[in-house]
């Protein structure tokens, strides 16, 4: 599971930050994740292919997770997509896209399907052989969902050396990797666990960007692989975080000292602060093993 942050700055654009974004791939999936202002900017500077974006996850339509989703939607136009693309997002997303399509002659030539959501509670919206997303309900000013990216188990890990010590007919093997028991050669039921081993443990992504603290969601994100949780203010500014709807670094560092995940992502963080550092120390404290996102950042979890 890798990690490519894009923009994780909260309000306006600036020379040397962005507003949120971020791409995430997972199992031979590209997803892309808010979608700010220079985003295309970013993905271009970060070597990802726009052909692989298949998949836009929106969190909400303040204009710091959108407003660069029109013009990547045209771009992709200007460079003969035909594959579909599939934009998950807020109801009302689909009218303000197309608007902008309509008013500009700007129609796209691939076929562009939009999933709007407007459910209160958490529902998957997307889901195939290899992984499942579902939204995570936040609390922020306008309707907004996270989103939690869940691998599925993959096959069990066949041991050659057993199974062939047990006389097994290759042609059973792909049903020992499926968690079935065989006859072996000899006429014996051979018990699945004896010839094959755990698939990989799965990982998990919760993306929660923007909110309040909120700690309804810990049951719902618990013992994830990675939580990113937005951290706008520090302490200093505590007073902010409650009527704006945003949370600070420790209050995200508590979500995930509760919700025992294996890692926290700090980001979103306000344009009034010039060391992020401070960020890290105060959620620190509280959930020692966080990191800070930053634009052009890369992380891998193995």
């Amino acid at each position: 599971m890798k990690l490519t942050i894009l923009g994780c700055y909260a309000a306006t654009p600036r020379t040397f930050t962005n507003p949120t974004s971020q791409v995430l791939e997972i199992k031979n999936h590209i997803f892309l994740i808010d979608c700010g202002e220079g985003t295309q900017v970013q993905l271009r500077r970060n070597k990802i292919k726009f052909s692989k974006i298949q998949h836009i996850f929106i969190s909400h339509l303040h204009g710091d997770h959108c407003f660069g989703l029109v013009g990547l939607i045209s771009t992709f136009r200007l460079l003969n997509r035909e594959a579909d693309l599939h934009v998950y997002g807020p109801k009302g997303i689909k009218e303000i896209i197309t608007l902008q399509l309509k008013l500009s002659n700007s129609w796209t030539n691939y076929s562009l399907y939009f999933h709007e959501l407007e459910s209160k509670s958490s529902e998957v919206i997307y889901e195939d052989e290899k992984v499942t997303v579902e939204t995570i309900p936040l609390n922020h000013r306008i309707y907004t969902n996270g989103f939690l990216f869940r691998e599925k188990p993959g096959d069990r890990k066949l041991l050659i050396q057993k199974a062939q010590e047990y006389n097994i007919d290759v042609s059973l093997y792909n049903s020992l990797k499926k968690g079935k028991d065989v006859i072996s050669e000899d006429g014996e039921l051979v018990p699945n666990q004896k010839v094959t081993a755990d698939p990989a443990p799965v990982k998990s992504y919760a993306y929660c960007s923007d909110t309040s603290f909120y700690p309804e969601i810990i049951p719902q994100i618990k013992k994830a692989t990675v939580l990113y949780h937005e951290s706008t203010f520090l302490e200093d500014k505590h007073e902010l975080a409650a009527p704006t709807k945003h949370s600070t670094a420790k209050q995200a560092a508590t979500i995930a000292r509760e919700a025992e995940v294996s890692q926290l992502l700090l980001g979103h963080y306000s344009t009034r602060y010039s060391n992020l550092e401070k960020f890290k120390e105060e959620a620190s404290e509280v959930f020692p093993n966080c990191e800070l996102s930053d634009d052009g950042k890369v992380f891998v979890f193995e």
